[in-house]
């Protein structure tokens, strides 16, 4: 499995391009976890944290001009995303809106913000609920992507029980009788200072046999000047409802 090094490197490759990813938002957390786990478990978290890349010349926009772009409740071309995914939810979760994190806390425009998404159901997710507000992102991505960005992942190798590093806390990991590896476990998100400070999540990575992968995050939401609420008390979904979402053959790339 390639080291930190390798892995920061091959995410590095797109530096310079006029976008925004996703995965930025994520960015100072996923350095300082990359440091602390030279593991397996690295490679997992840099499937929904890597790949992230500088604006050039991008700065902080006026507040008037933030809550302009941030108001966007769906981002153009989601086809309805929200609406699809809240079919697959179980009741009382909270209501649902797609929403671009690289806009909402990297002021980002729509543009630099575009992604181009691999399963039908990929893209962050708004979670409202008793007045907080949490985040569900979900990401797909092909062996091809998988083995070109980060080497490949064997459905062998367990992330429960890294080569070195500690342990991820929570860690359950479950072989399918098709073959596909599912792997949730939980995570603080406490590593130290730093804008935004997330709050308290699950990770779920789904090995697929092709060698692809599906991530999910079931974030309780993040502490910012740009955040649009409280955290939640809970994560959006429980570790079983997640499991069950992560299962469902709707978030997966037509074969």
């Amino acid at each position: 499995m390639s080291d930190v090094r390798e892995l920061l490197g091959r995410a590095a490759e797109h530096a310079g391009q006029p976008v925004i990813s996703t995965e930025g938002v994520y960015a100072k957390a996923a350095r300082v976890r990359w440091r602390r786990r030279a593991t397996v478990a690295a490679a997992a978290f840099a499937v929904v944290t890597a790949g992230a890349v500088a604006v050039p010349g991008l700065t902080a926009q006026p507040k008037e001009e933030q809550a302009s772009v941030a108001a966007s409740a769906e981002p153009a071309g989601s086809s309805g995303r929200a609406k699809k995914l809240v079919e697959l939810l179980p009741k009382g979760v909270g209501s649902v809106e797609q929403v671009s994190l690289a806009v909402i806390i990297k002021h980002a425009t729509p543009q630099q913000a575009k992604e181009h998404p691999v399963g039908p159901l990929d893209g962050q997710y708004a979670v409202r609920r008793d007045g907080g507000v949490g985040y569900l992102v979900i990401r797909a991505m092909s062996g091809e992507q998988v083995r070109k960005k980060f080497g490949g992942f064997a459905p062998a190798d367990d992330l429960c029980k890294p080569a070195t590093g500690p342990r991820p806390t929570g860690c359950v990991r479950e072989e399918l009788p098709d073959g596909r590896v599912l792997t949730i476990w939980s995570d603080s998100m406490d590593y130290g200072d730093g804008t935004p400070k997330w709050g308290f999540e699950l990770v779920g990575r789904l090995t697929l046999k092709d060698g692809g992968v599906l991530a999910v995050r079931d974030s309780t939401g993040f502490r910012a000047d740009t955040s649009q609420g409280p955290l939640l008390k809970n994560t959006p979904l429980t570790r079983a409802q997640l499991r069950s979402l992560m299962l469902s053959p709707e978030l997966l790339p037509n074969q």
